[in-house]
C-alpha cells in the first residue's frame, strides 16, 4: 500500500483516498449552491396563495400604488362600520282589491234568471236561476252559452261582462237578471318559481296577494332571507327587492297576472390564504363584520397565518369616473383592540378576506428544500462509500 501524504488541507490523508475526499467536497458544494440557487428564487419557485404582506405595504417612490391602504385603527373605521339594526315598523301591507280584467283561460259560473214563472226560457231566481258551471274562455276571448250564443268577454270586468249578457238575455226574458263569478282565475293569479319550496300558479279568489302572500303559497324560500332576492315582473315593469326587506316592512300587493322570481343574491366573499376553510362562502348575515366572516372560514390557520396580515380587497363605486376605486383594509390582530376593530367593520358582497402566511411558515418552505438536498447529499456519499 502506497503510504504517500499528500500536503494540502486534506494532508493527513493518503494518496489513495485523496480522489475520493475531493469529489465528495465538490459533490456537497454542488448540492448546497443547488441548494441556494432554489432558495434564492422563492418568490416564485415556492407556493403562494396570493401576494406577501410586504408586497401589500410596500409604496414604489417611482409609481403609486393602484389601490388605497387603509390601516384599520379606532381614528379611520367610522366609515366603515357596520350600520345600526335598523327600527322595527308596525306598519302592514295594503290589500286593495285590483281590478280583475278577464282573458283567455278563465273559468267562470253564470247564473241567469227570469222572473216570468211561466213559459221562462230561464228559471225564476226563487229557484237558483239557471246556472251555467265551468264556461271557459276560449283562445279568442269567447264564450259560448245557450240563448245568449257566443259572447267576447276577455279584457272585461265581472262586471261589465254581467251587463253584456244581461242585454242580450233581455231578448228571451221579461227581467232578467245575471249573475257572473270567477271560478278558476288566470287573469287574478300570481306565478311564483325558483328558489322555493313548491313553485307554481296561485289563485287570488279569496283575495288580493301580497309579495309575503304568494311566496308563502309557494312554501317560503329555500334560502336564508339575506341570501335571497326577489324579482317582480308586471308586465309593464321589472322591480328587484331584498327578501329581508320585505320581512323588515316592505311587503306590498302584486297586480294580477304577476310573475315572482325568487332567486339566489350574490351576497358573497372569497376566503383566501392562511384561513382553515378557503374559499367562495356566503355572508353569515346581512350587514356581517370581519370577526363574524373570519369565524364563518374557521379562523385563522394557527399553524401557516400571520396575524399582523390580514387584509381586505374592495372595489367601490367611483362618482367621479367610470374606473371603480380599489381600496385595502389592513388589521393587525396581535393588537387586542383589532378584536373590536373586527366586529364592527362591515364586510360587503364581493369583498375578498386574505391573510398572508406567518415568516416563520415562510422560512419554513425556503429552508426545507435546502435540508432535503442536504440529506439527499449525504445519502448519495453513503452509498458511495
Amino acid at each position: 500500500m502506497n503510504t504517500q501524504r499528500v500536503f494540502h488541507k486534506n494532508a493527513w490523508l493518503p494518496a489513495g483516498q485523496k480522489t475520493g475526499a475531493v469529489r465528495r467536497a465538490m459533490r456537497g458544494s454542488v448540492l448546497v449552491l443547488l441548494a441556494v440557487a432554489l432558495a434564492g428564487c422563492g418568490g416564485s419557485f415556492f407556493s403562494a396563495s396570493g401576494p406577501t404582506k410586504g408586497a401589500i405595504l410596500k409604496h414604489s417612490d417611482d409609481e403609486t400604488p393602484p389601490y388605497t391602504l387603509v390601516e384599520l385603527s379606532a381614528d379611520t373605521i367610522a366609515p366603515y362600520m357596520r350600520p345600526r339594526e335598523p327600527v322595527l315598523t308596525p306598519a302592514v301591507s295594503d290589500t286593495p282589491m285590483p281590478e280583475v280584467k278577464l282573458v283567455s283561460g278563465d273559468v267562470l259560473r253564470v247564473m241567469v234568471s227570469d222572473s216570468s214563472i211561466e213559459g221562462a226560457l230561464f228559471a225564476p231566481l226563487s229557484t237558483g236561476g239557471t246556472v251555467f258551471n265551468k264556461v271557459r274562455i276560449d283562445s279568442k276571448g269567447n264564450v259560448s252559452l245557450p240563448y245568449l250564443g257566443r259572447q267576447k268577454v276577455s279584457g272585461l270586468t265581472l262586471g261589465q261582462v254581467e251587463d253584456k249578457l244581461r242585454g242580450t238575455a233581455a231578448q228571451y226574458a221579461s227581467d232578467p237578471q245575471v249573475h257572473v263569478e270567477l271560478v278558476s282565475d288566470l287573469s287574478g293569479s300570481v306565478l311564483v318559481a325558483g328558489a322555493v319550496k313548491s313553485p307554481g300558479r296561485f289563485s287570488a279568489l279569496e283575495g288580493p296577494l301580497t309579495l309575503l302572500d304568494a311566496i308563502n303559497e309557494a312554501g317560503g324560500v329555500l334560502l336564508e332571507p339575506h341570501l335571497v332576492r326577489v324579482i317582480l315582473r308586471t308586465g309593464k315593469k321589472v322591480e328587484t327587492y331584498s327578501y329581508q326587506d320585505i320581512l323588515s316592512g316592505g311587503n306590498h300587493p302584486v297586480p294580477p297576472r304577476s310573475e315572482i322570481i325568487v332567486e339566489r343574491a350574490r351576497q358573497r366573499i372569497v376566503a383566501m390564504g392562511a384561513v382553515s376553510k378557503p374559499g367562495l362562502v356566503d355572508l353569515p348575515s346581512d350587514n356581517p363584520s370581519l370577526l363574524e366572516v373570519l369565524g364563518t372560514v374557521g379562523g385563522l390557520n394557527e399553524r401557516t397565518a400571520d396575524a399582523r396580515g390580514v387584509f381586505v380587497f374592495r372595489l367601490e363605486d367611483n362618482k367621479l369616473s367610470s374606473e371603480p376605486l380599489a381600496k385595502v383594509f389592513r388589521l393587525d390582530l396581535r393588537d387586542p383592540a383589532a378584536i373590536f376593530l373586527a366586529r364592527n367593520f362591515l364586510v360587503l358582497p364581493e369583498d375578498a378576506v386574505y391573510v398572508t402566511n406567518a415568516h416563520s411558515y415562510e422560512f419554513q418552505k425556503l429552508i426545507s428544500p435546502i435540508v432535503q438536498v442536504l440529506i439527499l447529499g449525504r445519502s448519495v456519499d453513503a452509498i458511495g462509500n
